[in-house]
Protein backbone atom coordinates (compact mmCIF):
# COMPACT_ATOMS: atom_id res chain seq x y z
CA UNK A 1 0.00 0.00 0.00
CA UNK A 2 1.62 3.43 -0.77
CA UNK A 3 1.02 6.33 1.44
CA UNK A 4 1.78 10.14 1.07
CA UNK A 5 5.88 9.78 1.85
CA UNK A 6 5.27 12.89 4.10
CA UNK A 7 1.85 11.40 5.94
CA UNK A 8 3.06 10.10 9.65
CA UNK A 9 4.07 6.76 10.14
CA UNK A 10 3.16 7.01 13.69
CA UNK A 11 -0.58 7.10 15.52
CA UNK A 12 -1.85 8.12 18.44
CA UNK A 13 -5.85 8.29 20.09
CA UNK A 14 -7.88 11.05 18.16
CA UNK A 15 -8.32 12.11 22.60
CA UNK A 16 -4.64 12.47 23.03
CA UNK A 17 -4.14 14.26 19.94
CA UNK A 18 -6.88 16.80 21.40
CA UNK A 19 -5.08 17.12 24.55
CA UNK A 20 -1.53 17.38 23.10
CA UNK A 21 -2.81 20.70 20.89
CA UNK A 22 -1.42 24.07 22.21
CA UNK A 23 1.23 22.67 24.48
CA UNK A 24 3.93 25.30 24.62
CA UNK A 25 6.85 23.60 26.77
CA UNK A 26 7.50 20.04 27.75
CA UNK A 27 9.04 19.10 31.44
CA UNK A 28 11.09 15.89 31.22
CA UNK A 29 12.92 14.19 34.36
CA UNK A 30 16.19 12.90 33.51
CA UNK A 31 16.50 9.27 35.65
CA UNK A 32 14.68 6.82 34.46
CA UNK A 33 12.70 8.85 31.16
CA UNK A 34 15.86 10.47 29.79
CA UNK A 35 18.08 7.54 31.04
CA UNK A 36 17.26 3.79 31.51
CA UNK A 37 17.36 5.19 35.16
CA UNK A 38 20.33 3.14 35.79
CA UNK A 39 23.48 5.29 37.48
CA UNK A 40 27.25 4.34 36.79
CA UNK A 41 29.77 5.61 39.18
CA UNK A 42 33.47 5.63 37.95
CA UNK A 43 36.24 4.42 39.70
CA UNK A 44 36.50 8.38 40.34
CA UNK A 45 32.98 9.07 41.61
CA UNK A 46 31.93 10.49 38.32
CA UNK A 47 27.84 9.27 37.65
CA UNK A 48 28.29 8.35 33.99
CA UNK A 49 24.58 8.00 32.27
CA UNK A 50 23.55 6.90 28.97
CA UNK A 51 21.35 8.75 26.91
CA UNK A 52 19.52 7.19 23.27
CA UNK A 53 20.18 10.18 20.63
CA UNK A 54 16.59 9.42 19.11
CA UNK A 55 15.35 11.63 22.69
CA UNK A 56 18.10 14.21 20.98
CA UNK A 57 16.88 14.46 18.02
CA UNK A 58 13.06 14.66 19.12
CA UNK A 59 14.17 17.62 22.23
CA UNK A 60 15.88 19.31 18.76
CA UNK A 61 12.54 18.67 16.48
CA UNK A 62 10.13 20.05 19.47
CA UNK A 63 12.36 23.54 20.00
CA UNK A 64 12.00 23.97 16.02
CA UNK A 65 8.47 23.72 16.45
CA UNK A 66 8.49 26.49 19.21
CA UNK A 67 7.80 23.98 22.01
CA UNK A 68 10.31 24.43 24.85
CA UNK A 69 11.93 21.74 26.22
CA UNK A 70 12.62 21.86 30.09
CA UNK A 71 14.34 19.22 32.11
CA UNK A 72 14.40 19.37 35.93
CA UNK A 73 15.85 16.41 37.83
CA UNK A 74 16.69 16.03 41.59
CA UNK A 75 19.78 15.27 40.01
CA UNK A 76 22.83 17.09 38.96
CA UNK A 77 26.55 15.86 37.24
CA UNK A 78 28.69 17.09 34.61
CA UNK A 79 27.84 14.34 32.42
CA UNK A 80 23.86 15.79 32.44
CA UNK A 81 24.91 19.45 31.93
CA UNK A 82 27.34 18.12 28.62
CA UNK A 83 24.00 16.47 26.84
CA UNK A 84 22.13 19.22 27.63
CA UNK A 85 24.69 21.57 26.00
CA UNK A 86 24.87 19.58 23.36
CA UNK A 87 20.99 19.54 22.73
CA UNK A 88 20.74 23.31 23.15
CA UNK A 89 18.41 23.07 25.86
CA UNK A 90 18.14 26.19 27.79
CA UNK A 91 15.66 25.95 30.67
CA UNK A 92 17.67 23.38 33.24
CA UNK A 93 16.44 22.85 36.97
CA UNK A 94 18.73 20.23 38.03
CA UNK A 95 19.73 19.19 41.52
CA UNK A 96 16.09 20.40 42.61
CA UNK A 97 14.44 18.64 45.46
CA UNK A 98 10.94 19.92 45.00
CA UNK A 99 10.22 20.22 41.47
CA UNK A 100 6.66 21.97 41.95
CA UNK A 101 7.68 25.65 43.59
CA UNK A 102 10.84 25.27 40.79
CA UNK A 103 8.62 24.55 37.79
CA UNK A 104 6.04 26.85 38.91
CA UNK A 105 8.39 29.82 38.84
CA UNK A 106 9.99 29.27 35.31
CA UNK A 107 6.22 28.98 33.93
CA UNK A 108 6.21 32.32 35.74
CA UNK A 109 8.99 34.11 33.69
CA UNK A 110 8.00 32.18 30.74
CA UNK A 111 4.42 33.58 30.58
CA UNK A 112 3.26 29.79 30.59
CA UNK A 113 0.02 28.26 32.68
CA UNK A 114 0.07 24.61 33.17
CA UNK A 115 -2.82 24.30 30.61
CA UNK A 116 0.53 25.07 27.82
CA UNK A 117 2.30 22.13 29.47
CA UNK A 118 3.24 18.90 29.26
CA UNK A 119 5.75 16.42 31.41
CA UNK A 120 7.07 13.09 31.68
CA UNK A 121 8.16 11.79 35.09
CA UNK A 122 8.67 8.42 36.28
CA UNK A 123 8.60 8.09 40.02
CA UNK A 124 6.75 9.88 43.27
CA UNK A 125 8.88 13.78 42.74
CA UNK A 126 7.48 13.64 39.66
CA UNK A 127 3.83 13.47 41.02
CA UNK A 128 2.94 16.86 41.45
CA UNK A 129 3.92 18.41 38.29
CA UNK A 130 2.06 15.46 36.38
CA UNK A 131 -0.80 16.23 38.10
CA UNK A 132 -1.01 19.41 37.13
CA UNK A 133 0.04 19.80 33.68
CA UNK A 134 -2.54 19.14 30.74
CA UNK A 135 -0.80 15.99 29.21
CA UNK A 136 1.10 13.90 31.85
CA UNK A 137 2.55 11.03 30.46
CA UNK A 138 5.06 8.24 31.91
CA UNK A 139 7.43 5.53 30.11
CA UNK A 140 6.76 2.03 30.89
CA UNK A 141 9.13 1.28 33.26
CA UNK A 142 7.68 4.45 35.51
CA UNK A 143 6.95 3.40 39.50
CA UNK A 144 2.90 2.29 39.23
CA UNK A 145 1.45 5.06 40.88
CA UNK A 146 2.46 7.45 38.57
CA UNK A 147 1.56 5.39 35.70
CA UNK A 148 -1.88 5.05 37.20
CA UNK A 149 -2.27 9.07 36.76
CA UNK A 150 -0.81 9.59 33.79
CA UNK A 151 -2.70 9.78 30.41
CA UNK A 152 -0.12 8.46 27.75
CA UNK A 153 2.20 5.29 28.77
CA UNK A 154 4.78 5.58 25.99
CA UNK A 155 5.30 1.92 24.08
CA UNK A 156 9.18 3.12 24.66
CA UNK A 157 10.94 2.65 27.70
CA UNK A 158 12.76 5.30 29.08
CA UNK A 159 16.51 6.11 28.06
CA UNK A 160 15.35 4.16 25.10
CA UNK A 161 13.24 6.60 22.71
CA UNK A 162 10.42 7.22 25.25
CA UNK A 163 10.88 11.29 24.78
CA UNK A 164 10.99 10.81 21.61
CA UNK A 165 7.41 9.07 21.22
CA UNK A 166 6.53 12.09 23.59
CA UNK A 167 8.12 14.65 21.02
CA UNK A 168 6.23 13.04 18.03
CA UNK A 169 2.61 13.01 19.74
CA UNK A 170 3.23 16.99 20.15
CA UNK A 171 4.71 17.68 16.85
CA UNK A 172 1.60 15.99 15.07
CA UNK A 173 -0.65 17.31 17.40
CA UNK A 174 0.70 20.83 16.71
CA UNK A 175 0.71 20.00 13.28
CA UNK A 176 4.60 20.60 13.08
CA UNK A 177 5.24 16.81 12.26
CA UNK A 178 4.73 17.06 8.07
CA UNK A 179 6.69 19.84 7.67
CA UNK A 180 9.20 18.94 9.32
CA UNK A 181 9.80 15.63 7.43
CA UNK A 182 8.67 17.27 4.54
CA UNK A 183 11.62 19.33 4.94
CA UNK A 184 13.83 16.49 5.91
CA UNK A 185 13.15 14.15 2.79
CA UNK A 186 13.21 17.24 0.45
CA UNK A 187 16.67 17.90 1.48
CA UNK A 188 16.30 21.31 0.88
CA UNK A 189 16.96 24.54 2.81
CA UNK A 190 14.89 23.77 5.39
CA UNK A 191 16.31 20.63 6.19
CA UNK A 192 19.90 21.67 6.13
CA UNK A 193 18.81 24.63 8.42
CA UNK A 194 17.21 22.04 10.76
CA UNK A 195 20.44 19.84 10.56
CA UNK A 196 22.37 22.61 11.42
CA UNK A 197 20.17 22.59 15.01
CA UNK A 198 19.77 19.07 15.21
CA UNK A 199 23.70 18.27 15.02
CA UNK A 200 24.76 15.41 17.55
CA UNK A 201 21.94 14.00 18.49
Amino acid sequence: MTTDATTPALGFAPELLLRAQGIRAVLLDVDGVCTDGGIYFSAEGEALKRFHTLDGHGLKLLRQAGIVPVVISGRDSDALRRRLGTLGIEHCLLGVADKLPAAQRLLDQLGLTWRQCAAMGDDWPDLPLLARAALACAPPNAQAEVRARVHHITAAPGGAGAVRELCDLLLIAGGHYHRLLAAQLSGGSDAAAAADNATTP
